[in-house]
C-alpha cells in the first residue's frame, strides 16, 4: 500500500474547507492524507527544512523553497479585499494614531517569513518615517490581546482578526491589501500551497487535480464540510468562520490564472528590489 503524503495546513476555515473532501477520502483516486494542522510559522520553517509532501506556506517564503517545492496553481488564499491589517488600541481623545506614529515602536507580527509581514515591511518602507521599532513575533491568535493589554505597540493580523478586532476594543491603522491593491492594481498574494519537486511532475499534476476537485466538492455541498471546519476553527463563531470562507476561498483558489501569477512575481520581483527577499531565479515558479 502507498504511504499517505505527508500534509501541513492551519486550521483556519479555509483551509479545512479546501481539504475536507480530500482529506476524508472523497476525492476519486486521490492519495490517502496524513494531515497535520499548524499555524504558518510553522508551516513556513517545515518548507525551509524540507519537511513533509506538501505544505500551506506563505507566498513570501517561496524565494527560499522553490529548489526542493512547487508552487501549485491552486488550492492557496490570493485575493481582494483580504489584506493583513495594522492594529492599535483605540485612541482616546486625541487624533486618531497614523502610520508616522509607528516609528521606533513595538510591533507583533505572525511570522518573519511570512506574507502578511512582507506586504507591511513593504508598506513601512514607504509610509513610516525612520522604520519601525522591534518586530516581535507572536501566534496569530496572540496579537489582539498583546495589543489590547499594552505588550506591543501595534499589532500585525491575518485571517478572521479582520472580522473580529473590533471586539478587542483595537483600531484600524492600515490594511496592507489596500495599500497593496493601490500600488499595484494586482490581487493580494497571501497563502500558496507548495508539494515536493521529487514526488516528479507527473505526480504534481495529480495533486494539482485533487485539490480542485476538492475544492469544487466544498462549493457543491458546503454544508458537508461544516463539521470539520469548526472542529478545528478554535471556539470561532460560525457566522465569522462563513466570513473567512467566503473572503479567503474564492477563484484564485481554485486557480491563480494568470493575474494570480502576476501578483505572486509581482510581490517577490517587488520585495526582491527592496533586499528583502532572494531573487527568482528563471522558471522557479513553474511545476517542470
Amino acid at each position: 500500500m502507498t504511504e499517505p503524503l505527508k500534509i501541513a495546513y492551519s486550521p483556519c476555515p479555509n483551509d479545512t474547507f479546501v481539504f475536507h473532501a480530500w482529506a476524508h477520502g472523497r476525492v476519486p483516486g486521490a492519495p490517502a492524507l496524513d494531515v497535520t494542522f499548524a499555524d504558518i510559522d510553522i508551516t513556513n520553517g517545515m518548507a525551509e527544512r524540507g519537511e513533509f509532501d506538501v505544505l500551506k506556506v506563505s507566498y513570501a517564503v517561496l524565494p527560499w523553497v522553490l529548489d526542493d517545492y512547487a508552487l501549485l496553481p491552486c488550492g492557496g488564499a490570493l485575493g481582494r479585499g483580504c489584506g493583513p491589517l495594522v492594529l492599535t488600541r483605540e485612541p482616546g481623545d486625541g487624533p486618531e494614531p497614523t502610520a508616522k506614529d509607528l516609528a521606533g515602536k513595538t510591533v507583533a507580527v505572525p511570522s518573519e517569513r511570512s506574507t502578511a509581514y512582507l506586504l507591511f515591511r513593504l508598506w513601512a518602507a514607504a509610509e513610516v518615517p525612520g522604520g519601525v521599532g522591534e518586530i516581535k513575533v507572536l501566534p496569530f491568535h496572540a496579537i489582539m490581546p498583546a495589543v489590547r493589554d499594552g505588550e506591543v505597540d501595534a499589532g500585525l493580523v491575518i485571517h478572521e482578526a479582520r472580522f473580529t478586532y473590533q471586539n478587542y476594543g483595537l483600531h484600524c491603522l492600515a490594511d496592507m491589501g489596500e495599500h497593496w491593491e493601490r500600488t499595484t492594481g494586482l490581487p493580494i498574494p497571501l497563502g500558496a500551497i507548495v508539494a515536493k519537486r521529487s514526488l516528479g511532475a507527473e505526480r504534481l499534476r495529480e495533486l494539482t487535480d485533487a485539490i480542485r476537485t476538492s475544492v469544487r466538492m466544498a462549493w457543491d455541498d458546503p454544508a458537508a464540510s461544516r463539521t470539520y471546519v469548526l472542529e478545528h476553527a478554535q471556539e470561532m463563531d460560525p457566522a465569522v468562520a462563513d466570513q473567512h470562507i467566503g473572503l479567503y476561498v474564492n477563484e484564485f483558489t481554485a486557480d491563480l490564472g494568470e493575474n494570480g501569477y502576476a501578483a505572486v512575481r509581482g510581490l517577490l520581483t517587488r520585495a526582491a528590489a527592496e533586499g528583502l527577499v532572494p531573487p527568482l531565479g528563471p522558471g522557479a515558479l513553474d511545476i517542470v
